[in-house]
Order: structure tokens, then C-alpha cells, then sequence
């Protein structure tokens, strides 16, 4: 992989999970690191029931060879997405890796519930946190992109859950995730004339900081989670997603990709990077095995939903 001296990257929602995996592998290869979030040192962010912060995270990013730069950022205010880029623009003039991870909606989804029985004011807080977030970080943050002279091709990246076009339990949940897919297609339509790719990447099972507590594990004693749910054997860390998007960014031929999911095992096969542990989780090979079914990817359920020729799908639409 091509080491990523020189780059300035920007990871919207980097307290924990993938966001904080993405900023750390993103320091792996020497880039410079904006780790953003409302939990900063001494003042977590309001209703946080969880400790951790951006300044962790930021020196995280610089003990594995980056620099991390923490920035508290409210990525649904408006004020605070400009003052943040604003600051990137008097630090370094450019921005070369856009990272739209900021999600919050672990309290506020009630899987099991229908629409017609869904809290509406969480599901509205759902909308607002995980896709007018990502919007208006990319309003702001991706005409800095345009400043970056010959320096390859800038990446934006939207994070997902799941690359397939499915259901997945819970009405706002399935808005957030999927529209923030078809958020990467319309950002590579509209940037298709740039040297910019825009990308959805999914993890598979994350072991975020949640995920460990809610198995009452550890990073080091994970594979004990399997003893109550034995897919969690086929989990992986924040890092590995986070190692997915530092290949992303490190390859030259990137705007080939631009406007499609990825999922981190299919970008590990394709790339050959590994996770924290040497291992190379594969969610869709255990999906197989485990339910004897093909993991049906987003391509997959678009293509058999679609009832016209094929080329119309992706067309170059004046």
C-alpha cells in the first residue's frame, strides 16, 4: 500500500468505532488527520453515555504514525462545519480525504418496531445526525477539495452498514444507511468531472467499543463473544474498515470505483491488507456458510429490482 505522506484527511465522526478505526489507519500511513466529534477531553457531548473522545483519538492517530488534530465539530450546525473547514484551509489550503462517518443513532433506533409505531422524534434526530450531517459536511468540505492542485485523486467516502439494496429492521435505519449509499452516487455524479471519486464503504460485524461491552468482552478476549453469538467469530475491528479506506485513498486508480459500495473484506481480498490481529474477516463468505445463501450484494438487489435494460441504470443523464 502507498504510504499517504502529505494528505490531509478529515474524518467526520471519530470519537469510536469505525470513525476512530479510519482515523488511526489513516495515521498508520503517515497522513494528517482531522478527528472530529462532539466528545472532546472533560466534556462529552450531551446525552453521550459513552467516554470516549476525539483528543483520544487524535493521539491514537499520531502514536501510529500520523498526525492527529482533534476538533470539536457539530456536524448537524452549520457554524461549526464552516469554522472547521475554515481552519483546514488556513492549516494546509487543500483537503485530500473526506470521511463521512458521523451516525449517533445507536440509542435512537428501535429495531422490532413498524413505522406506523417508531418514535418520530427519534427517527427525525436519525435523519438530521446521519444524512443532513453528511450532506452539509460535504457542502462545505469538498470545494477545499478542488484547491489540491496535481496531487492524485481526492476521495470521499460515505460509511454504511450492509452493501446489499435489503431490508434491515427498522424503517429509519434503512433510510439512514441506504441513502447514504445512493449519497456517494450523486456525490461521484456531480463530481465526475473533478479529480474526486466519491465512495460508500460498509464494515461487516464491528467490534466497536459498543459491540465489546455489549458482549462483555474485549479487544484482546473478543473471540469469547462467540459464546453468545457465534457470528461474532466472523467480527472485525474498527481498524480493518479503517485499513479499507487508507487503501482507497492510496490508490491511484480510485475514480474507477467512484459512485459504488464496498464492503471491507471484498477491498481486503482486492488489496491484501489484513486486520489488527493478521487475520482477513470475510462477513459474506460466513453469511454463506452460515445461512446457506449468497451475501446479495447492493448491485445484486438493484439489477433484479430494475425492470429495463441494464445500461439505463447507470446512464450518463445530461
Amino acid at each position: 500500500m502507498a504510504r499517504l505522506e502529505n494528505r490531509i484527511a478529515l474524518v467526520a465522526g471519530a470519537t469510536r468505532g469505525a470513525g476512530r478505526g479510519i482515523a488511526i489507519a489513516l495515521g498508520e500511513q503517515g497522513a494528517t488527520v482531522y478527528c472530529t466529534g462532539r466528545s472532546i477531553r472533560g466534556q462529552l457531548a450531551s446525552g453521550a453515555d459513552r467516554p470516549e473522545t476525539i483528543d483520544e483519538t487524535a493521539e491514537l492517530v499520531t502514536s501510529a504514525g500520523g498526525q492527529g488534530i482533534p476538533v470539536r465539530c457539530d456536524h448537524t450546525a452549520e457554524e461549526d462545519v464552516r469554522a472547521l473547514v475554515d481552519r483546514v484551509r488556513r492549516d494546509h489550503g487543500r483537503l485530500d480525504v473526506l470521511v463521512n462517518d458521523v451516525w449517533g443513532g445507536d440509542v435512537l433506533t428501535e429495531f422490532g418496531k413498524t413505522f406506523w409505531q417508531v418514535d418520530l422524534a427519534k427517527g427525525r434526530r436519525m435523519i438530521d445526525q446521519a444524512i443532513w450531517s453528511h450532506i452539509l459536511t460535504s457542502h462545505h468540505a469538498v470545494p477545499l477539495m478542488f484547491e489540491r492542485g496535481d496531487r492524485g485523486t481526492g476521495l470521499v467516502v460515505e460509511i454504511t452498514d450492509g452493501d446489499f439494496y435489503g431490508y434491515r429492521g427498522n424503517i429509519f435505519y434503512d433510510l439512514v444507511k441506504s441513502s447514504v449509499i445512493r449519497l456517494a452516487f450523486i456525490q461521484a455524479r456531480e463530481l465526475r468531472r473533478q479529480d474526486i471519486a466519491a465512495i460508500a464503504v460498509t464494515p461487516g460485524f464491528l467490534r466497536s467499543e459498543f459491540m465489546l461491552q455489549h458482549f462483555g468482552v474485549t479487544a484482546d478476549t473478543w473471540r469469547d463473544g462467540a459464546k453468545k453469538d457465534p457470528n461474532f467469530i466472523a467480527s472485525e475491528s474498527p481498524l480493518y474498515v479503517g485499513r479499507a479506506i487508507a487503501a482507497l485513498a492510496a490508490d491511484p486508480h480510485v475514480k474507477a470505483k467512484s459512485g459504488k459500495v464496498f464492503a471491507s473484506w471484498t477491498l481486503a481480498n482486492e488489496y491484501g491488507f489484513t486486520d489488527a490481529d493478521g487475520s482477513r474477516p470475510d462477513w459474506g463468505a460466513h453469511f454463506a456458510q452460515a445461512y446457506g445463501a449468497r451475501y446479495r450484494t447492493f448491485d445484486d438487489d438493484m439489477y433484479a429490482a430494475f425492470d429495463g435494460p441494464a445500461e439505463l441504470l447507470f446512464a450518463d443523464w445530461p
